[in-house]
């Protein structure tokens, strides 16, 4: 069985020229597996559940703790929006204007801006979450007035098929949302959090930033 460090050699090998963060997800490993993570070079880790990323936080070194960036990248429910605020440093699963609203208020009471992204379905299915592109300019001009919250990008989660020509055209279509909203609004989106396991060296020739990788590194 290969260890993280050869997965991740060969993730590298295969974007060459990827000078963005690749994020370990870590949903289905536990804390051993993170370390041998951090050990290897990774220092972005990405979880999708709040009660399981809590539970490993607390158990990991501190070293490690302080030394990485976290991602909530799941789907986050506004009740649990005060576990999360502060804890992660990237939220990439923010769907709608209410839960900006949230992690703002929160945001603010902890005296602390909250870096998002814009979650966007993109490929409009319906077992998905995120924003359509017909609502997201709305979401984005309201976005604007919030303070306790800083957007740094979009991001999307492609559909599970072979068909790399569509797999393009999702991750181009997300690529160019985020260049017509700096254009439209005079910001920055540095970020584009798009690209798996099975999909990232498309999403990467695309243009994303943010690959989020778990079993392509942990098998």
């Amino acid at each position: 069985m290969p260890t993280v460090k050869e997965n991740l050699e060969e993730v590298k090998a295969s974007i060459p020229d990827f000078k963005g963060r690749i994020i370990a997800v870590t949903k289905y490993v536990d804390e051993s597996k993170i370390i041998e993570a951090y050990e290897a070079g990774l220092r972005d880790f990405g979880e999708n559940k709040v009660q399981d990323a809590l539970k490993k936080l607390e158990n990991l070194p501190e070293e490690l703790k302080q030394n990485s960036t976290w991602h909530m990248i799941g789907h986050l429910q506004s009740n649990k929006v005060r576990k999360v605020v502060g804890k992660f440093d990237y939220i990439h699963s923010v769907d709608t204007l209410e839960l900006a609203k949230k992690i703002s208020t929160v945001a603010k009471e902890m005296g602390i801006i909250q870096k998002i992204l814009i979650e966007v379905n993109i490929s409009q299915e319906k077992s998905k979450f995120g924003t359509s592109e017909a609502e997201i300019e709305e979401i984005f001009q309201n976005l604007q007035n919030l303070d306790g919250v800083k957007v740094v990008g979009l991001m999307t989660m492609a559909p599970h098929t072979p068909n790399e020509v569509f797999l393009k055209k999702v991750f181009t279509n997300l690529y160019e949302l985020g260049y017509n909203l700096q254009r439209r609004y005079h910001v920055e989106l540095k970020e584009l959090s798009m690209g798996m396991s099975s999909d990232y060296e498309i999403a990467v020739n695309s243009g994303s930033t943010m690959i989020r990788l778990g079993q392509r590194l942990f098998r």
